[in-house]
């Protein structure tokens, strides 16, 4: 699934990466605790998170996570921007809840991480 297409499903405003179109993601996790983002990651994945903080983006580069959609409106802050510039990790927001932006790309044929 490609960074158009999920910002279409998740009808999301791209916040950081909107040049960047080559994004080709696999499944998707949806998280708060980093821990089991960590743990149940696979690559070329996508996070559906309500956190916005500069952590979520440490974890996505150590996780090999190619997107961050940040749910609900949440805004992250500037430094959180910069980090994603720096680490070219694209940053998409929706107002939908993290349920219903799970289930929106799971019925549009996206599968979750698979557990270890």
């Amino acid at each position: 699934m490609t960074l158009k297409e999920l910002e279409v499903i998740l009808q999301a405003e791209v916040i950081v990466g909107s040049d960047n179109q080559d994004f080709n993601i696999e499944s998707a996790c949806s998280a708060d605790m980093m821990s089991s983002v960590l743990y149940y990651h696979t690559p070329n994945s996508l996070l559906i998170t309500s956190l916005t903080q500069q952590h979520v983006i440490r974890t996505a580069e150590i996780a090999g996570i190619k997107i961050i959609v940040f749910v609900l409106n949440k805004q992250p802050d500037q430094a959180t921007i910069d980090l994603a510039k720096e680490k070219n990790i694209p940053i998409l927001v929706t107002s939908y809840c993290m349920y219903t932006a799970s289930g929106r790309l799971f019925e549009a044929g996206l599968p979750g991480c698979l557990n270890k």
